[in-house]
Parts: C-alpha cells; structure tokens; sequence
C-alpha cells in the first residue's frame, strides 16, 4: 500500500523525507543477514534506515515483504531502444533498476552515415532485431560515440543506463570495409582505435566490448568483424582504456581452446591493469570446459588480477512457436507454401486434417540450415514456465508415453492457445540436463550474473527475466539440486553486478546510496510465461516476460513500478563512467 499527502499540504519540518519504505526485511546488498527496518530517502538517495520516526510526503507499507537494491544487470542490448524509448522493458518489470548495454562488441557508435545500414544489420544479425525496427526507431543523430552519448544523455529512462564502447563500430569506424572484412589491423589503425577508446571512457563509456565468437554474425551470415581481431589490436585498444584510467573490458569468445584464449585476456589485463569481465556457459560441445575457466580465473585473482565472469541465471534456450522466428517445421517445404500467410491463415490451416497429413509427412529442405529439433532436448513452455525441466517432460518423452510423434506433440501445442503455443529448446548451460553446472557457477566468487541480453533476440530468446528467475528459483522453488541463500543472491545481483563496472554508488541499502530499492512479495514473486508483443517501431515483434510480486520499485527515490504497472515517473538516466561510493547521509 502506497499513501501519500495528495493535498500538498502541511509542513516540510512534519514530513522531513520524499519516500518512507515501512516496515519491510531488508537485504542490504552485503550479503549480511536482514532486518526488519523502514528506509527513509530525500533528494534520491537513501537518507537513514532502521526505525523513522519523521513521516514521509509518501510511504510505502513493505509489511510482510522483502526490500532489496535495485538489480543491476551488466549485461543489455538497449543502445537502439534508449534512443527512441522512455521504458526499458522487459527489464524494469523484473526489479533492474540499472541497465548497461553495448555488450558483445555491438552497437551502433561511432559511425559515419555510410555505415549506418552495415551495423543495422550486424545487430539484426547478432541479437535478433529486424531492420525495419531498427531502422525506422534509431534518430543517428550522432556520429561519435561522444555524440551519442550526448543524445542519450538529454532523454530521460525509468532505469538508468550506462553504455559502453562496442568494438565492431570502432573497427568499421576507423578501418571501413577492411575493418568489416576482418583484416588485420595496422598499427596507425590500432593507435586510432585507441585514441577512440580513450576518448570515450573520458566521455563516460563503462566500458570497451568485443566478440570472438562465430555464434555472432551479421544477417547476412558474415561473421563479425571482430571474430579474430589480434591480441596486438585488443591490447592497443585497453591501453587507450589504461591512459584514460578508466573503463572495463568485456569479451564473449568460443573459447575453442580455452587456457591459449584465456591466457591471452590474462595478457591483455597484466598490460592495461583494467578490469575484464568474459560471459562464461556451459556449452553441449564441451560441457566441462567452465571449469577450466574458472580454474584459469583463480589463478589470475590469486595474482591480483581484476578479472571475473559474467554467468547466465539459467539454461540459454530458443523459444519456438508459429508467432515467432522459427519452429520446428520453418524450413519444411510444405511449411513455405503457408509462411507468408497472416498468422491466423497458418492456424487455420496446420488445423486442417489434409494440411497436417502433408506437412506430417514432409521433411526439411534438401541444405537447409538444421533448427534445433533435438526432440529429446525440447520442452513445451507452460503458463508456468519451468527452466529446470526434467528429462520425462520433453517433447520425445511426451511423445512416447501418447503413442505418437514428436512432431504430432509439437505441432498441437503450438496450436494452444489461438496458436500461440511456445516450445522451448535450451542449447547452453544444459548439457548435463540440470542446472547444477549453473549453480557452480553462479555460486563461484569470481562471477556476477549476467548475459539477460535485455533489449535483444526479440524473436527467439527471452531472458531479460533473468533477475527474477535468480531469486525465485535459486531461493525458493528449485527442487532437483541445492539451492542458494537468498542474501547472497541479492548481494550477486546488486552490489556484486555495480561494481564490476565501477557503479560504487548503487547496490547497497545504506545511507547515502542512491534510493534505487525494491519492494517485493516473496512468496508471490512468480514469472509470466512470454508472450509476444507488437510494439516496436515498424511494427516490430518481439518477446516479453513480466512478472507478479513486484510491489513497488523505486529510481532515485521515484516509485516507477507499482504491482508491475509503470508509473509516469521516469528519474532514469545516463551514467558517465564509474561512480564513487557515497559519504554517508546525516539521518534527518
């Protein structure tokens, strides 16, 4: 329950604070154990916490709730949609109170205007957000990243945001097609892609991202163009970081050969002295290769390096449905007679007897690119959602115990639900078919959780609810392993996640912090199952999750979600470079 003085009356010596959070236990973000307290905040920050006697021009009853930090997630994709949306979601519907986005060496500055459709497309290609959408949503009114963060900066969010600098812009920036092509970087090349970097961590960038992996391409199937950049060129480039002093490092690699790759990063920290961060899964193909990493990653913290791993909150996985990018029949021939059809004219006819038999019969294309149509790997997605799925609930499981086909199972769920039926097929962090190996790693002290790659994959991929699965499954519900104490999770997703980009300012329920906080129901925090949405520029489709349970979430001490409605605040906004901790607040 939320009141309020809706009067505007009475006098500021009566109600000393803007915002009393009553009553509620309180995870700090230490990782200590909680306390029953009230937070009293004025001017945006967190003015005392324990027992207020001052009254507050509004008030919050967190009786029976938790109150946390705001979650800070470290690992977006919001560079197109902060520059045409107010609303971060699906994020600031799960708690994130902070987005960081230009991960995975992508984004969209700095570019000259001959460039703009060719990281259009990279985006579309590495994180799933069709042309159109971009293209009619993004302004360019930059060209610099310096320019671009002057645009971000004169728009107003209900999070707030920090960018950092991706490296496929800067390389198409100073090298032009040879950059694209992936040709080696000269050295008068890697000195201006330095300079680029130093400029913008002085500017404010968190950070510098690149990708080294072939999971990321353009949609036209190119790689990225910073698959196999040189270590001479990553290492020029954090020594732009270095004579900036400041700044982190961000990496997503294959890890083919994961100690000659680490080693490498580890080259490139002893140089700097910049932190570095790399996302780290278990993947199908080797699926105890993270344990090296975060062997290799002891090693380098027992010799003082700043470097840590950012870990996903659940198995990675591709949503499949007739709504969405693919299914398992989209590179059916039969399928292709009906793809272009509305969507309401494919239900109708994968209802129809005749067409099913068909379609039933057909196979993939002769050299169509294979989905993922591991049958025994593939789970329908409930209106409950289950991201620890057991092995008797896939779709080859189901299938056996009806008596029919795999593809019979799949085909009449998609059908549910006026045809909007999702299966879900996770390919990383599930090798083993638990999460136990996430667990491991969530648990490690080097890794902060991340890689919700909020704002992207809008077609196949909806994980920017990862906030809320870290502590609703980890603390509460999970049933086939250990789980994780719920202050620890806190601490991972707040303090832990701030300052690994230098955020010092947030994460912690302490006088002077900034009031970032949320108010939640424990016991009803639940997820929606995705749904789709048709809200993006252009039309665009895309994935969303939302979330029951939370009560109110608060942005430098605005209520900007109340029962997960969006409130017209939006006190949200860019962050230039990293943040000191705070001197503490006198209690009024």
């Amino acid at each position: 329950m939320v009141t309020g003085d809706n009067q505007g009356e009475g006098r500021a010596m009566d109600r000393p604070f803007d915002l009393i959070i009553r009553g509620g236990e309180v995870f700090d973000g230490s990782g200590g154990p909680s306390i029953t307290a009230d937070v009293a905040i004025k001017d945006g920050r967190i003015a005392a916490v324990g027992q207020i006697a001052g009254a507050g021009a509004e008030e919050i009853d967190a009786r029976g709730h938790i109150v946390t930090p705001g979650f800070v997630d470290v690992h977006t994709h919001y560079d197109g949609q902060a520059t045409w949306d107010g609303r971060m979601q699906p994020s600031s519907w799960h708690g994130v109170t902070t987005v960081v986005m230009g991960n995975c060496g992508v984004g969209f500055a700095p570019c000259r205007p001959a460039d703009h459709d060719r990281l259009v497309r990279l985006m579309e290609g590495v994180e799933d957000i069709p042309f159109p959408v971009l293209a009619e949503g993004l302004p360019w009114n930059w060209e610099s990243y310096e320019d671009y963060l002057d645009a971000l900066s004169t728009r107003a969010f209900d999070v707030d945001i920090g960018s950092q600098l991706p490296h496929a812009a800067v390389r198409v920036f100073v090298m032009g097609e040879r950059g694209a092509r992936r040709e080696p970087a000269t050295a008068a090349d890697i000195a201006a892609m330095a300079a680029i970097a130093q400029g913008a961590a002085r500017a404010g960038a968190l950070g510098f991202t690149t990708s080294r992996t072939l999971n990321h391409r353009t949609s036209d199937g190119s790689p990225t163009p910073t698959l196999t950049a040189g270590e001479d060129e990553l290492t020029g480039i954090a020594l732009g970081l270095k004579a900036a002093g400041a700044g982190a490092l961000q990496v997503v690699s294959d890890f083919t050969d994961p100690e000659v790759e680490f080693a490498m990063l580890r080259r490139i920290v002893e140089r700097s002295g910049r932190p570095l961060s790399f996302s780290l899964l278990q993947s199908p193909i080797d699926p105890s290769a993270y344990k090296v990493l975060l062997a290799a990653l002891e090693d380098a913290a027992a010799a003082g390096l700043p470097m840590a791993a950012q870990v996903a909150a659940r198995p990675v996985g591709v949503l499949l449905s007739l709504e969405l990018t693919l299914n398992p029949f989209s590179q059916y021939a039969v399928y292709g007679e009906i793809a272009q059809q509305p969507h309401a004219a494919r239900v109708a006819a994968l209802s129809d007897p005749a067409f099913r038999e068909r379609l039933l019969a057909d196979h993939p294309r002769e050299g169509a690119r294979r989905l993922p149509t591991n049958w025994g790997r593939m789970h329908l997605m409930d209106a409950r959602p289950d991201y620890e799925p057991a092995p008797d609930t896939t779709v080859e499981a189901i299938a056996r115990a009806r008596g029919v086909s795999p593809e019979i199972v799949a085909l009449d769920h998609m059908l549910t639900d006026g045809g909007r039926g999702m299966l879900y097929a996770p390919f990383l962090n599930y090798a083993e078919g638990s999460l136990e190996p996430a667990r491991a790693m969530i648990a490690h002290p080097l890794t902060v959780p991340g890689l919700s790659d909020g704002g992207a994959h809008v077609g196949m991929i909806c994980d920017g609810s990862f906030p809320t699965t870290m502590i609703t499954h980890w603390t509460r519900d999970r049933t086939r392993g250990p789980k994780l104490a719920l202050a620890d999770v806190v601490r991972m997703q707040t303090r832990d996640t701030a300052r690994l980009l230098g955020l010092h300012d947030r994460g912690l329920v302490a006088p002077g912090y900034r009031a970032d906080l949320n108010v939640i129901d424990y016991d009803r925090l639940a997820l929606h199952a995705p749904q789709v949405a048709y809200d993006l520029p252009a039309g665009g489709r895309r994935l969303i999750q939302k979330a029951s349970g939370y009560v109110a979430t608060v942005v430098a001490g605005q209520v900007t979600y109340r029962d997960g409605e969006a409130t017209a605040a939006l006190p949200g906004r860019l962050v230039r470079g990293a943040q000191p901790a705070p001197m503490a607040m006198a209690a009024e």
